[in-house]
């Protein structure tokens, strides 16, 4: 005899748990290690070490509220072109001014000098990055527009 409530039970939730299969286990397991591993590639194309490393060597105040910037690139691969972003920063430490720099094919580390004009008396000058996606308009190759 079964108590008055258990067939009302076994209806809704049935009379065995269901067991998973080992296969399940191991497809989950598979899946988890490939995800973790497009997840560290991922991560290390993003943070691992720089394709293109810079170091500021000097800047000097000039007249007009400009400012003379040189520093070193090197880069991983050195006989294609690339770009640097160079900016300067006022008292407050707000940016006073930016510029793109060009940076030719060359071997070992080059050394770039720039003068970059700042909206206020800039305090400092400094590479905020640099890439090999050089724009159309920083080659040397096409005739200025305007």
């Amino acid at each position: 005899m079964t108590a008055p409530g258990s067939t009302l039970m076994e209806d809704r939730y049935g009379t065995k748990p269901r067991r998973t299969s080992r296969r399940t286990y191991w497809v989950i397991g598979a899946v988890a290690l490939i995800v973790s591993g497009v997840l560290a590639w991922i991560g290390y194309q993003n943070f691992g070490t720089a394709a293109i490393e810079t170091q500021t060597m000097s800047f000097a105040n000039l007249p007009d509220d400009r400012m003379k910037l040189t520093f070193d690139v090197t880069r991983d691969t050195p006989e294609r072109p690339a770009v640097c972003i160079v900016r300067v920063r006022v008292l407050d430490g707000s940016e006073g001014g930016r510029k793109e720099v060009y940076v030719p094919p060359g071997a070992g580390t080059m050394t770039m000098s720039t003068v970059i004009t700042s909206s206020g008396e800039p305090v400092t000058a400094d590479v905020f990055g640099c890439s090999y996606q050089v724009p159309a308009y920083l080659s040397t190759h096409m005739p200025p527009t305007g």
